[in-house]
């Protein structure tokens, strides 16, 4: 082979930062949700009680103002004034003065027909007596009023001698609601800090216990991905020599001398492929500056003419489209290793009479590595599985024996580790296609 072959590198496992930020994430959401939706409630509370205090205000003078009904009409009668009688600022009608001269109130009579008597104060909506309560937006202010009756006495008769409105701007309620706002606004940036800083604590410390959990999960699975080598070897070893010696093994006990034999190198297989995941999720094959010039065409080329045997045997077209030579920093037993896995899955998962096909091309900032076949293809709801360790679709991929489950998640693994991207695209029962891209480094 025209490549080299064997460097190292450590990779970070992303698994539990991945985790980490959805449970903060999570638990951030739920905290804000709760505080934005306490601070909403409390606002809404709060501004309803304000504007409560402010109809009783009203209801209060109204019901003052009511009393001076027959004087104010009286007066405007000997005055013979056609328009409207203007009250002194002097002049006392007993109600509560000194609150209608403010500049934020206002007090109107009317009579029966709802023709305006006179008014004092200096906040006047426009004419409407149709509501009990109502709210008016004039000049960008909104002002609240409130509308009473005055009946003839006895009630029981129920005629109508005039009407009385309150007049109030909300200028001040605005005004403290939207300090109110602005304190929670700057309350709720206080909370989202000391919540985001205790849900990092808080999240830190529910994954300690899962994080230790899973290294020694990880070293039990490398310890004995590492003793399991040497029985395996030895019985590989033994099958092999008595396989050697065909005139020894009994006629009746050579399919079952196969089988011990298939079932050794698939728990072979097995074995490796565990082992170098648990290294990998160690940390022992990161990138290091010790990586070696790969000329990824003459690994490819390598590695199809490698399996090319194998594809001749199913009737398998395999196809090399190379438009360029290209090279890239990496390990080149990685890089085999990698390929090696998506190849050899395209080729089993092709029917006998079916093609795969290996391009390399070079896309401007990426290198793309296309693995196209026409195999049986895999389900869009099980394409986001497809990398998970162990996994395997019910329908696409168990009809077929061998495997252990774990290639596409070494391939997706290694490909991390180049600092690349793998994707695939696939149709039931027409094929799949997977790329993978790693950064094109032109210098080379």
């Amino acid at each position: 082979m025209a490549w080299d072959i064997g460097s190292t590198r450590n990779a970070i496992n992303p698994q539990f930062r991945a985790l980490s930020w959805r449970l903060l994430l999570s638990y951030l959401g739920v905290m804000m949700a709760i505080s934005g939706t306490s601070m909403i409630a409390v606002y809404e509370f709060f501004a309803f009680s304000l504007y409560q205090q402010l109809d009783r205000q009203l209801l209060t003078l109204a019901d003052a103002a009511t009393h001076n009904f027959e004087e104010i009409k009286e007066h405007k009668e000997a005055s013979k004034v056609s328009d409207s009688l203007k009250l002194d600022d002097d002049e006392d009608l007993d109600i509560p003065w000194q609150n209608i001269q403010q500049p934020n109130q206002g007090i109107e009579w009317f009579d029966a027909n709802r023709q305006l008597i006179t008014k004092a104060g200096k906040v006047f909506p426009p004419l409407d007596l149709s509501h009990y309560h109502r709210t008016y937006t004039v000049n960008e202010k909104k002002i609240r009023t409130l509308t009473l009756e005055i009946n003839k006495e006895p009630e029981a008769t129920q005629q109508i001698m005039g009407y009385v409105r309150i007049s109030e701007s909300t200028e001040p309620i605005e005004m403290v609601l939207k300090k109110l706002r602005l304190g929670m606004m700057l309350g709720g940036i206080l909370v989202s800090a000391l919540t985001a800083f205790g849900g990092m604590w808080l999240t830190k410390q529910s994954l300690k216990p899962i994080e230790q959990s899973f290294e020694k999960l990880k070293q039990f699975t490398a310890d004995a991905s590492h003793e399991l080598r040497n029985p395996l070897a030895g019985i590989r070893a033994c099958v092999e020599v008595m396989q050697s010696h065909p005139e020894r093994i009994h006629t009746a006990d050579i399919d079952k001398l196969k089988a011990i034999a298939s079932g050794v190198n698939q728990m072979t297989s097995l074995v490796e492929d565990l082992l170098l995941l648990a290294r990998t999720d160690q940390h022992s094959l990161s990138i290091t500056t010790n990586w070696l010039i790969i000329p990824l065409h003459e690994l490819l080329e390598d590695l199809v003419e490698f399996l090319s045997f194998q594809a001749e045997q199913k009737q398998i077209e395999l196809i090399l489209d190379i438009k360029t030579n290209i090279k890239m920093k990496g390990d080149g037993n990685q890089l085999w290793r990698l390929f090696l896995n998506l190849i050899e899955n395209a080729i089993y998962y092709t029917d006998t009479g079916g093609k795969v096909r290996v391009s390399l091309e070079d896309r401007e900032k990426w290198v793309w590595v296309r693995i196209e076949d026409t195999g049986m293809g895999i389900s869009a709801e099980q394409l986001p599985l497809i990398f998970d360790r162990l996994w395997r679709a019910d329908q696409a991929r168990t009809r077929q024996e061998g495997g252990s489950g774990l290639g596409l998640a070494i391939a997706q693994t290694l490909v991390q580790h180049h600092q690349g991207e793998i994707t695939v695209t696939s149709e039931l029962g027409k094929g799949s296609c997977f790329v993978v891209r790693f950064p094109n480094l032109p210098h080379l």
